[in-house]
């Protein structure tokens, strides 16, 4: 087997090719966009590059077929939270076979080391956690958007290494016209009662406003935890910005207290019903292709992003009356094409929120798992951390 590092657009491409061709008779398996991928890599447009370091591998069989490929990177703003220096694994993709995905593993392994990293976590992103973080171990369906997806044996292949579970992130469902659990309205009705509350969707008019609203809420709810840092007002323009497009107002919905943001709802559509049918390009044709399946109403399916109350506000029924708010403009709603509701990324680490969600009325339908692996083999393996 040969292992070659990643530095020409002829094997940018290669990298690509690998799980094409791994996945070209699954049929679940919907290929990312092109440039999603490469964008992670791309100093121009990942600005973590500025003062991280990332590289990438494929590997071939010794008659010169690609059977894998991974990248390893370091996230300057991240590498240095927890118990010791740790590093990135991602994009890793493999035939069935343990000796050609250690050494793929080994790669990222030693190029770690040499930069003082003590650990590695993947498969994740070199970015936010909203895209490409954990590998898939429950629920092989089709992917969302951003999701990684992969099969089974992949776990297989990391436990077998070495890797153990640092925490699972769970992505939960429900149909959007599933009457609320009356407890949850009851809940709810206290707060909707006092006018120092106000829930409201998003006018995309004033973009910029809800922009700020969403950084506010974030920060405090967020930065707390292990390895997110603050948002600034940059990261902050370039996610609703990245958004833009396909916002759906009705669907993104903030809270208040006396004026000042305390909670947010974030939907988008779920865009990989559209993106299925571009095979990974956004050049004219592959617009196209995405405009007409839009028109005609393929995207049946609301994904939530992200749902935060302000620490201070939480447990009170804030989360309650928000969904309640919104039901009563989207149930029902001829004019509102969704069907169902995915949520996306609640990590197990975070049982209030996953209390909150299984109390709306939702479950677990797929499962994640972000994998860690301690390069000094005798020292003890801890898990995520509970967030009280």
């Amino acid at each position: 087997m040969q292992l070659i590092e990643v530095n020409t657009p002829a094997l940018e491409n290669a990298f690509l090719q690998v799980q094409i061709d791994l996945y070209k008779k699954d049929k679940n398996y919907i290929r990312p966009l092109d440039k999603d991928v490469l964008g992670v890599f791309d100093p121009k447009k990942n600005r973590l590059l500025r003062d991280g370091e990332a590289i990438r591998w494929v590997l071939k069989d010794d008659k010169g077929k690609l059977i894998g490929r991974v990248a390893a990177f370091i996230n300057p703003k991240t590498s240095k939270a927890g118990d010791q220096p740790t590093g990135g694994m991602g994009f890793f993709d493999c035939i069935d076979d343990q000796e050609a995905a250690n050494m793929l593993l080994d790669a990222c392994k030693n190029w770690l080391q040499e930069r003082g990293m003590e650990a590695m976590d993947g498969p994740i992103n070199l970015g936010d956690r909203d895209k490409w973080w954990g590998l898939l171990i429950d629920g092989f369906t089709p992917p969302n958007y951003g999701m990684h997806y992969n099969y089974p044996y992949y776990q297989r292949l990391l436990e077998n290494y070495g890797f153990g579970l640092y925490f699972n992130q769970y992505t939960y469902h429900r149909m959007v016209n599933d009457p609320i659990p009356e407890k949850y309205r009851e809940k709810a009705k206290q707060i909707i009662a006092n006018p120092a509350y106000r829930f409201e969707h998003m006018d995309i008019k004033n973009l910029p406003k809800y922009t700020e609203d969403f950084r506010t809420v974030y920060n405090k709810g967020w930065a707390k935890h292990e390895g997110v840092k603050p948002m600034t007002e940059t990261q902050a323009a370039t996610v609703m910005r990245t958004l833009k497009p396909v916002i759906d107002e009705k669907i993104m919905w903030f809270a208040y207290y006396e004026n000042e943001p305390v909670g947010f709802f974030i939907a988008i559509p779920e865009l990989n019903s559209l993106f299925r049918y571009v095979n990974g390009k956004m050049d004219l044709w592959g617009k196209l292709k995405f405009i007409f399946h839009k028109w005609r109403g393929a995207c049946k399916t609301m994904y939530g992003i992200v749902f935060g109350i302000t620490p201070e506000h939480q447990g009170k029924g804030v989360e309650s009356a928000m969904v309640v708010e919104a039901g009563k403009l989207i149930q029902g709603n001829s004019s509102i094409p969704y069907v169902d509701l995915q949520m996306n990324w609640i990590g197990d680490f975070n049982p209030k929120m996953m209390n909150l969600v299984e109390n709306l009325g939702s479950r677990i339908y797929k499962t994640h798992g972000t994998f860690r692996y301690l390069f000094d083999r005798t020292k003890e393996f801890k898990r995520m951390p509970i967030i009280k």
